[in-house]
């Protein structure tokens, strides 16, 4: 989807996904090379208009890395708030990040970004959208640590998935949400 807001100072809604999965070689990251601005990046993009975060982040997953929901599990916190169980809200999985970045050079555009961590314990069952990069990459730490062209921002939530919280939080079913 396109960027929704398009004006000076405005902010569009999106989701990211830090997927990790442990293999042979030990404790993998999944990245792509982002079709648009050619770099490596979790898989992610903008919460239309009809969706909420929850179902965007789940479609942008099966789009780009053809990842079904039951392959996955939502990492959470061991701490957190209760679900409410009147009936009266619905209660989304606790982001591993909330930020703000800027989207073009000058500043103008802002992405608010919530970033999940997710847990994977095999490759995707399911093919990617037409029109999605076609470069999926499985990536441990130092592969990440050296990693030239990806933002800071992502390095440094990509290795607190990858070293802290893929072990200290709770893996949850994806369907429970």
């Amino acid at each position: 989807m396109a960027h929704i807001h398009t004006g000076s100072g405005q902010h569009d809604l999106t989701v990211s996904a830090f997927i990790v999965r442990e293999t042979a070689d030990g404790w993998r990251l999944l990245l792509h090379r982002h079709k648009t601005l050619g770099i490596p990046l979790q898989p992610g993009g903008h919460v239309e208009l009809d969706e909420n975060p929850w179902a965007a982040i789940l479609r942008e997953i099966a789009e780009e890395t053809g990842y079904a929901p039951e392959q996955l599990m939502v990492l959470q916190p061991p701490v957190r708030v209760p679900e409410t169980v009147d009936g009266t809200a619905i209660h989304h999985p606790q982001p591993v990040s909330v930020r703000t970045h800027d989207f073009d050079a000058d500043g103008q555009h802002r992405h608010i970004d919530l970033g999940f961590a997710l847990l994977a314990d095999s490759e995707p069952t399911g093919a990617r959208d037409d029109g999605e990069s076609a470069e999926l990459m499985w990536i441990d730490a130092e592969e990440l640590a050296a990693l030239p062209d990806i933002p800071e921002n992502v390095r440094t939530i990509a290795k607190f998935v990858l070293e802290q919280a893929r072990s200290a939080w709770e893996p949850v079913p994806v369907s429970r949400y």
